[in-house]
């Protein structure tokens, strides 16, 4: 007889499920029976990629919905929200903000060529990975997509307190996002909903590789992790599924560091 999985039956929706930690969380959330809403936004030429993620999500026997919109756009998360909705029919498990779409390699004053941060990119860039975890989760509660036994959970970085040159607006969106969170825990506590955040360790994903330096940032991780060796995206999807079982109700409000020790790390 088939062992029943924690969250069979369920739904749990992934802002960022095309790559790195999204995906990971997807695939890892799917073993455990809970069955996946994906936002992303990739062209034509990235969608075998999502597509075999959405394919191996469903061959481990649980449905999947994935939705190819800007989560910035209001009226596509909207409708979006609407037609998840429909699928789910209750609270959702998990919700995961994992999204990585800001711009990097400029600092707030001008370099050697005058470029610097403009208004419109810092904007941009704390609207899209820290502003639009409100409006998901307004519209999500509205819908009665969040409720007792929701986890929320959003992407931060060792960024939100040190700096990182060419770092600067996603570093102020991480800090932001870390803010909203704990606002999030505050206001949703009476409705049996959780909101922490994630502090992973530097990971080799995709939005890794956009950041100057990154190579350097590699070779920091590998040296100064006691566990001598990067964090994984399925070091962090596992953390993440054991947090959202029953009975971590209690917890909410924080940052949580997944790095194996690396954060406590300072190497001359």
């Amino acid at each position: 007889m088939a062992m029943t999985k924690q969250f069979s039956g369920e739904w749990s929706l992934v802002l960022g499920a095309s790559s790195g930690f999204g995906a990971a969380v997807a695939l890892e959330l799917a073993r455990n029976g809970s069955n996946i809403l994906g936002v992303h936004l990739d062209r034509r030429q990235a969608m075998p990629a999502v597509e075999a993620i959405i394919s191996g999500i469903e061959k481990l026997g649980v449905q999947a919905k994935f939705f190819n919109i800007n989560v910035a756009d209001a009226e596509k998360r909207q409708a979006g929200v609407a037609e998840m909705a429909a699928l789910a029919r209750r609270p959702l498990r998990v919700v995961l903000h994992s999204i990585a779409f800001g711009t990097t390699g400029l600092g707030l004053l001008p370099d050697s060529n005058g470029a610097a941060l403009s208004q419109k990119q810092i904007e941009m860039t704390l609207d899209t990975m820290a502003n639009s975890l409100v409006y998901w989760v307004q519209d999500l509660y509205n819908a009665g997509l969040v409720g007792k036994g929701t986890r929320i959970y959003g992407m931060t970085s060792a960024g939100n307190q040190r700096v990182i040159p060419g770092y600067g607006a996603v570093s102020a969106a991480k800090s932001v996002l870390e803010s909203h969170l704990r606002q999030l825990a505050v206001e949703l506590a009476p409705h049996g909903a959780t909101a922490n955040a994630i502090q992973a360790g530097v990971t080799d994903t995709p939005a890794l590789s956009k950041i100057p330096g990154a190579e350097r940032l590699r070779e920091f991780a590998r040296g100064a992790n006691p566990s001598q060796r990067m964090t994984t995206p399925e070091d962090v999807a596992r953390v993440i599924v054991a947090l959202s079982a029953d009975g971590t109700e209690w917890m909410t409000g924080n940052v949580i560091r997944v790095d194996g020790g690396e954060d406590l790390v300072i190497t001359p």
